[in-house]
């Protein structure tokens, strides 16, 4: 009898939806902005008389900005209250896209990026204990739902909207958007609740440094593995190191910093005192399995956003419209699955999704690496997405649900720390994965086919760098051997070539990352084994 009454009554408490939406929106403001960045590339070049290089530094500053502050995020937010802090880093978000609007030059876009990525540190972590501040239950779990499946929306909607305004209007106006989605989170912001500031609560600056750091030269890293060199050093490394090109170094620094901070954390909680982020929220096997099963996804998942435009754009020489309507079965899966698995919550365990995900997610990539072609309007190349997107979408989903019951409720702006930076790295990781991966492959197969096709002349090969093979559409390879001595059979032969290496390249890649995939079958299965009416409260964890 008390037990229905308590089912009654926890049905009766249900909470608004409203301050979910002001989240939701949130969520969307930084995903809107960071995808904003790609098709707005163009229109800066022009107006700002730079190259795409200067202008991507943008995009590199703010990941790196959110990366590194992320951890130092959650604590601001718990020593001042997490409701106030979310507000003032909201309007620094609304500041950021004003000064894009009416940057005079790259260099005030570049630092709108900045101060956009020190608020989104901010942001990340206040979504999650601001969820669990206002919704528990099933309440709770849509509530995180929503927030990957706004990822997903904003994907669609920047390419499309942002793709639109930039080709017809300018690059402008679309951080018009943005300052509009601050200013509606900003008013939607009052009515959130939270518990309050926790002035004793302290920054471990010494951590901050050492996980700040370690991140910077993790991503750095990751992202100039192409550019720089896997491992010696090309002409557009910045440094080299006795020939060694830095992204490795910089990588294996990162590494043993994390270390440094790992062991510097665990020895203040055993002195007494607080850390910078409490590992108590990766106490558990399953805890950590969520965290193994959250990288190998986002990262599946960037690898995968980086692969498509990739053919596209560059091989096809399309446009980043043509791209958003490639990846909208994707985005769109993404977005509906991420909102409705939480409905089946309570008839499977997390362990059974994440292992079926994995699974799904295997399947698609292995089924793209048959049948996909040039052409990725293909109904066998959709159904893979599609089906893709649905394990994608609920794995996102999963993990973020698993990790915020896992932890106590005053420990959820660590989760959400948690959360970001693994994204963040993830994401990082999984775009360097792809992009030295393919062309790696593209290398090798252009090597191995020049040496066996007889209608190409030693002389030729000779005219051609085929230590910097790299991926380019038929149009610039005729472009190129025009300034050679090849003859008109040796150009078809050369694009019949670079045609057969692209699509090997993507085969063979897409089978790797399914392979990555079925691996990560393995910490899915470590995820808890419980049902929602199962997860123990928040008081009964707090000494966990």
């Amino acid at each position: 009898m008390t037990t229905n009454t308590s089912t009654a009554s926890q049905t009766e408490q249900k909470a608004s939806w409203v301050p979910m939406v002001g989240l939701f929106l949130a969520q969307v403001l930084m995903s809107f902005n960071v995808s904003a960045l790609p098709v707005s590339l163009g229109g800066m070049v022009d107006d700002f008389n730079v190259p795409p290089t200067t202008v991507s530094t943008a995009i590199v500053t703010y990941g790196i900005a959110v990366a590194a502050l992320v951890m130092v995020g959650a604590k601001i937010g718990q020593r001042i209250g997490w409701v106030l802090i979310f507000r003032i880093v909201v309007a620094l978000f609304a500041a950021s896209a004003l000064m894009m609007v009416f940057a005079p030059t790259i260099g005030w876009v570049i630092a709108g990026q900045a101060l956009a990525g020190a608020s989104a540190a901010i942001i990340v972590p206040s979504l999650v204990a601001l969820i669990a501040e206002n919704y528990h239950g099933a309440q709770q779990a849509t509530a995180i739902g929503s927030l990957g499946s706004a990822r997903a929306l904003s994907g669609v909607s920047a390419f499309l909207i942002g793709g639109t305004l930039a080709t017809l209007v300018g690059w402008r106006p679309v951080f018009l958007i943005v300052l509009a989605l601050a200013v509606a989170v900003f008013l939607f912001s009052f009515r959130l609740r939270s518990d309050g500031a926790n002035p004793a609560v302290k920054i471990d600056v010494v951590a901050a440094v050492f996980i700040g750091a370690a991140i910077i030269l993790l991503t750095l890293g990751f992202n100039n593995l192409n550019s720089w060199g896997v491992l010696v050093a090309r002409p557009t490394a910045p440094f080299e190191i006795f020939g060694l090109s830095p992204a490795p170094v910089f990588i294996v620094l990162g590494l043993i910093l994390g270390q440094a901070f790992f062991l510097w954390t665990r020895r203040r909680t055993k002195a007494g005192k607080v850390p910078l982020v409490s590992l108590s929220v990766l106490g558990s096997s399953s805890e950590r399995a969520a965290v193994y099963a959250m990288f190998i996804v986002v990262s599946l998942e960037a690898a995968l956003n980086f692969t498509v435009p990739l053919y596209i754009q560059i091989v096809q020489g399309r446009t980043p419209f043509d791209t958003s309507l490639a990846m909208m079965p994707f985005n769109l899966t993404v977005f509906i699955v991420a909102t409705l698995v939480v409905r089946f919550y309570k008839r499977f365990s997390p362990r059974t999704i994440g292992v079926f995900s994995f699974s799904l997610t295997t399947i698609a990539l292995i089924w793209l690496s048959f049948v996909v072609t040039n052409n990725w309007e293909t109904l066998p190349t959709i159904l893979g997405l599609v089906v893709f997107g649905i394990g994608q979408g609920a794995l996102v989903t999963l993990v973020f649900n698993v990790l915020v019951t896992a932890a106590p409720r005053e420990l959820a702006g660590d989760v959400g720390s948690v959360r970001g930076t693994t994204q963040n790295l993830a994401s990082a990781v999984g775009t360097a994965l792809a992009g030295a991966m393919l062309v790696t492959i593209l290398g090798i197969n252009v090597g191995q086919a020049v040496v066996n096709n007889v209608e190409l002349s030693p002389a030729l090969v000779a005219q051609v760098d085929l230590d910097d093979v790299n991926f380019i559409s038929n149009d610039q390879l005729k472009e190129v051997l025009s300034s050679t001595d090849a003859s008109a059979a040796e150009v078809d032969a050369a694009v019949a070539i670079n045609t057969d290496a692209r699509l090997t390249a993507l085969k063979l890649g897409l089978l790797i990352l399914g392979g990555i995939s079925a691996i990560a079958i393995l910490p899915a299965s470590r995820l808890p084994r419980y049902r929602p009416h199962e997860i123990p409260e928040p008081a009964n964890t707090a000494g966990k």
